[in-house]
C-alpha cells in the first residue's frame, strides 16, 4: 500500500475520525455559546438566530459541497499515490473556491431581502435577519478556503490538522461574541449583529491558521502548489462535474431545514425559539456521527483508488456500527438529562417545558441518522454524485410534504413537526442501502 493509502481497520477509522470529531465539535461549541448569549437578549433574537443560522448554513454547505467534490478526487489521487495530481487539485481548487465564493456573495446580497420578505410574517424578524446576513456573508470566502484545506488534510490522512484552525476560531468567536453582543472590554454593544461581526472575524482567523499550517509544515514542498499557477478550465470542469450534484444536494438538504424554520415561524415566537435551541442540540449530539460519515466518504474513495472495491461494503458496515454505538450512548445520556440540557440554553421554565417533547423526538431520530448519514456518505465516496442528488431531492421532497401538512395545514404540536426528521433520515437510509447493494457504483471514474 502506498504511503497515502488507508487501511479499513477500526483503529484507522477512529484515528481519522477522532480529530474530525473535535474539529466539528469546536464550531458547535461556537453555536452553543452564540445561542446562549443571544438567548439572554430575548426570545425574538433567539428565534431569528435560528433562521439566519440555517440560511448561512446553506451557504457554508454549498462551499462544503464544492470542497467535498474536490476531496473525493484528492482522496482518489491519494489512494493512487499521485502527489502531483493531488497538488494540482488543491491549487486549482483554491482558485475555484475563491471565484465561487465571490459569486455566491453577490447572489446572496441580492436575494436575501426578496427571500426573507416573502417568507417571514414579522417585520422585526425580517429586518434583524437581513441586516445580520449582510454582515455575515463577508466571511464566506475565508470559510470556503478553510473547507478546501480541511478536505486536503483529510484526504492525506492528517485530519488532526483541522483542530488548530477550529480551536483558534472558537476562542476568537466566543470572546468577540461576549464583547460585541454585550459591549464588554471597551467594544460597542452591537447586540444581535455583534454575533455576525464576531463570526466573520473568527472565520478569517481560522483561514489564516490553516494556510499557515500548510506552509509551516513544509507541505508546499511535498505538494508543490506553485507549479500550478494558472486556472485549469478542464480540471475545474471535472471538479464541478463531481461537486455540482453535491452542491445542489446540500442546498436541498439544508434548504429543506430553512423552509422548516419559515413554517415554524408561523406557529409563533415560542415555537421558533424552541426550534433554535433544538437545532443547536441536534448539532452537538451528532458531532461524532458526522465525523464518521466524513471518514467513510474519504476512506471509500481512497480504497477504491487502491483497487480494493471488494472491501467497500465491509468498511461501510464497520463505520455504521461505530456510529450507532456512539449515538446510542449519547442518546441515553440526553434522555436521562433532557431538562438539564435545555436549562443551559434558557432559564425560561415555560420554554423548557414546551421543548421537552420535541427534544425526545430529536434524540430518537438521531439513532436513525447515525446509520443513514454514514451509509449515504459511503455512496458519496463512490463518486457517483448524480445518484446522491437524486436521493436527496426525493428525500427532501417527502420531508417538505410532511412539513407542509403537519405544520402549515394542521398546525400540529411542535414535537410532531420535528417528526419530519424521521421521514428524511429513514428514506435516505433506504435509498443508500439499495444503491450500494446494487453494485452500480463499481468502476466509476472521477
Amino acid at each position: 500500500m502506498n504511503n497515502l493509502g488507508v487501511a479499513a481497520t477500526t483503529r484507522q477509522i477512529i484515528k481519522l475520525a477522532a480529530p474530525i470529531s473535535l474539529a466539528i465539535l469546536i464550531p458547535q461549541l461556537n453555536f452553543f455559546t452564540n445561542t446562549v448569549f443571544l438567548g439572554k437578549l430575548g426570545e425574538r433574537e433567539l428565534g431569528v438566530n435560528g433562521i439566519t443560522g440555517v440560511f448561512y448554513l446553506i451557504l457554508s454547505m454549498i462551499g462544503y459541497g464544492l470542497s467535498s467534490g474536490i476531496q473525493i478526487q484528492m482522496a482518489r489521487r491519494a489512494g493512487e499515490g499521485d502527489k502531483k495530481g493531488l497538488a494540482q487539485l488543491l491549487a486549482n481548487g483554491a482558485m475555484l473556491s475563491a471565484l465561487f465564493s465571490l459569486g455566491l456573495m453577490m447572489v446572496t446580497l441580492w436575494m436575501v431581502p426578496l427571500l426573507f420578505g416573502f417568507s417571514l410574517q414579522d417585520n422585526d424578524n425580517f429586518s434583524l435577519s437581513v441586516n445580520f446576513i449582510y454582515i455575515r456573508v463577508w466571511g464566506l470566502p475565508f470559510l470556503m478556503i478553510t473547507q478546501l484545506l480541511s478536505s486536503f488534510f483529510i484526504s492525506i490522512s492528517r485530519s488532526r490538522m483541522l483542530i488548530y484552525g477550529s480551536v483558534v476560531a472558537t476562542f476568537v468567536n466566543i470572546a468577540l461574541d461576549y464583547m460585541l453582543i454585550f459591549g464588554k472590554g471597551g467594544m460597542p454593544a452591537l447586540g444581535f449583529h455583534g454575533a455576525a461581526v464576531a463570526s466573520v472575524i473568527a472565520e478569517v482567523a481560522a483561514c489564516l491558521v490553516m494556510v499557515a499550517i500548510f506552509f509551516l509544515r513544509g507541505l508546499h514542498h511535498t505538494y508543490p502548489l506553485f507549479n500550478f499557477r494558472h486556472f485549469d478550465l478542464e480540471l475545474s470542469r471535472r471538479s464541478l462535474g463531481v461537486a455540482a450534484p453535491l452542491i445542489v444536494q446540500f442546498m436541498f438538504s439544508i434548504g429543506g431545514w430553512l423552509v422548516f424554520f419559515f413554517f415554524v415561524e408561523h406557529l409563533g415566537g415560542q415555537s421558533l425559539a424552541a426550534s433554535q435551541v433544538l437545532r443547536n442540540i441536534f448539532g452537538i449530539v451528532s458531532v461524532g456521527t458526522w465525523a464518521l460519515a466524513t471518514t467513510c466518504n474519504t476512506m471509500v474513495s481512497n480504497i477504491i483508488g487502491q483497487g480494493r472495491q471488494k472491501d467497500v461494503m465491509a468498511m461501510i458496515k464497520k463505520i455504521s456500527k461505530l456510529s450507532f454505538i456512539y449515538s446510542t450512548v449519547i442518546c441515553v445520556v440526553m434522555l436521562l438529562f433532557a431538562r438539564e440540557f435545555l436549562s443551559v440554553y434558557t432559564a425560561d421554565e415555560a420554554l423548557i417545558q414546551f421543548s421537552l417533547p420535541s427534544l425526545r423526538v430529536i434524540i430518537v431520530a438521531t439513532l436513525v441518522m447515525s446509520l443513514s448519514t454514514v451509509v449515504f456518505n459511503g455512496v458519496v465516496g463512490t463518486g457517483n454524485t448524480l445518484v446522491n442528488l437524486t436521493m436527496e431531492v426525493t428525500c427532501v421532497g417527502l420531508y417538505l410534504v410532511y412539513c407542509y401538512f403537519v405544520i402549515l395545514v394542521w398546525k400540529s404540536p411542535l414535537y410532531l413537526c420535528w417528526g419530519s426528521e424521521f421521514v428524511y433520515w429513514f428514506t435516505l437510509l433506504c435509498g443508500s442501502v439499495l444503491y450500494l447493494k446494487s453494485g452500480r457504483w463499481k468502476g466509476k471514474e472521477i
